[in-house]
C-alpha cells in the first residue's frame, strides 16, 4: 500500500462521517463544528507537531504529524476541498523550483 492510498483511505472516512452523529464520531462533532473550528484544531496540532520538531523526540513527531495530516483532511473538507484537488495542485507544482514558484505567487 502506497502512503496516498492511506491518504486518500483517511479523506474517505472523514468524507462518509459528514452527517454523522457528533456524539459518537470526534470527525463528525469537528465538521459539525464549522470549519472555523476545524482550522483552529489543524493550527493546534500544527503547533505541537512544531514543538515536537524542536524537542527532537522522533515518535512525539511521528504521532503529532498523523495528528496534523488527519485535521488538514477535516480542514478540507469542512470546506469542500478535496485531497484529490490537493494532490492535483502538487502534481502541477511537481518539477518547479521551490524558490521559482513561490516568486509566481508574488504577493
Amino acid at each position: 500500500m502506497s502512503d496516498r492510498d492511506a491518504l486518500s483511505r483517511l479523506a474517505a472516512t472523514i468524507d462518509a462521517r459528514r452527517g454523522a452523529d457528533p456524539a459518537t464520531s470526534w470527525t463528525a462533532k469537528l465538521l459539525a463544528a464549522g470549519p472555523e473550528a476545524a482550522a483552529a484544531k489543524f493550527g493546534e496540532e500544527a503547533v505541537e507537531a512544531v514543538i515536537e520538531a524542536v524537542r527532537g523526540d522522533r515518535d512525539r513527531l511521528t504521532a503529532e504529524a498523523a495528528d496534523v495530516l488527519y485535521h488538514l483532511l477535516v480542514m478540507l473538507a469542512a470546506r469542500d476541498v478535496s485531497l484529490a484537488q490537493v494532490l492535483a495542485e502538487l502534481e502541477r507544482r511537481e518539477g518547479t523550483s521551490g524558490l521559482a514558484e513561490k516568486a509566481s505567487r508574488a504577493d
